[in-house]
C-alpha cells in the first residue's frame, strides 16, 4: 500500500504534468506568435507545480458562489471531473493495518525522502556557489554613470553582461566592454538587459528555480526550464529590435 503522503504526490504530479503537455499542445499552436506568449504560457504551466489543482477547483467554486448566489454551482465537466480524481484510491483508515516503525513501507518512505532531500540540497548548493561569487564580485566593482534608471556596475569578474537582483535589480558589465564595442552594438545590449528588468525575468525566474527544486527528479521540469531561457531571451530580442536597434549591431 503506498503511503498518503506519496499517493497525495503522485495525484498532483499527474495533474501538473498533464496541465504541462495541455500548455505544450497550445504553444505549438502558437509557434508563430511572439516568444512573449509562449513564455508566459510555459511559465504558467511550471507555477502549476506549485499549485494543487484541486485548490484551484475550490478558488473555482468560492468564486462562482460569489458571482451566483441564487443558482446552485454547475456540475464540472466530465474531463475536469477526471483531473481531479486521485491517482491512487485512498483506502479507510480503519481498515489500514498499523504499521510497525520497521515495516519496509516506511524503510522505503525514509529512503525517498532522503534522496528528495539530498537532490534539494545539492541544487541549492549548486545555485548558491556562483550567486555568492557575484554578490562578492559586487562589492568590489566600480560604478558606470549610464542615466538608464538602474544602478550600472563593471568589473573584470564578469563574464558577460546581466541583470543581478529582483527587487532592486542591477546591470552588471565586464570591464572594458563599452571600448570594445560599437556605439550601436552597446546600445543594443544595454536595451536587451532593460528588457529583463521590464519582464521582471529574475521574478518568474526565481518561482521556476522554486519549481526545479522541489521537482528535481521529474525530467518535465528540466525540459521546460530550457524551453522557459529559449523564449524568454527571444522575447527580448523581438523588444530590442521593435526599439529600432539595428538588426546587424545586434
Amino acid at each position: 500500500m503506498m503511503p498518503t503522503p506519496f499517493q497525495d504526490l503522485a495525484n498532483h504530479l499527474w495533474q501538473s504534468t498533464l496541465f504541462a503537455a495541455a500548455a505544450g499542445l497550445v504553444i505549438l499552436a502558437f509557434r508563430k506568435n511572439r516568444a512573449q506568449t509562449r513564455y508566459w504560457l510555459w511559465l504558467a504551466a511550471s507555477a502549476k507545480f506549485l499549485i494543487p489543482f484541486s485548490l484551484l477547483v475550490d478558488i473555482g467554486g468560492v468564486i462562482a458562489s460569489y458571482a451566483t448566489p441564487s443558482m446552485a454551482a454547475p456540475d464540472l465537466p466530465f474531463a475536469i471531473q477526471q483531473v481531479t480524481q486521485p491517482f491512487a484510491v485512498s483506502t479507510p483508515l480503519h481498515s489500514i493495518p498499523a504499521a510497525s516503525p520497521s515495516s519496509p513501507a516506511n524503510w522505503i518512505a525514509a529512503l525517498l525522502y532522503a534522496i528528495w532531500a539530498f537532490g534539494f540540497a545539492a541544487l541549492i548548493f549548486s545555485w548558491c556557489r556562483p550567486w555568492c561569487g557575484l554578490r562578492a564580485a559586487l562589492r568590489t566593482a566600480s560604478p558606470l554613470n549610464l542615466q538608464i534608471g538602474i544602478p550600472v556596475m563593471t568589473s573584470a569578474a564578469f563574464g558577460q553582461p546581466g541583470i543581478f537582483g529582483v527587487y532592486r535589480p542591477v546591470l552588471l558589465l565586464p570591464a572594458g566592454i563599452r571600448d570594445r564595442l560599437t556605439p550601436a552594438e552597446f546600445k543594443a545590449i544595454i536595451a536587451h538587459e532593460l528588457c529583463h528588468v521590464r519582464r521582471r525575468d529574475n521574478l518568474t525566474t526565481s518561482i521556476h528555480m522554486a519549481v526545479e527544486a522541489l521537482f528535481w527528479f521529474h525530467p518535465l521540469v528540466w525540459w521546460r526550464s530550457a524551453r522557459l531561457m529559449e523564449e524568454r531571451e527571444r522575447a527580448c530580442d523581438e523588444n530590442v529590435l521593435s526599439m529600432g536597434n539595428e538588426p546587424q549591431a545586434y
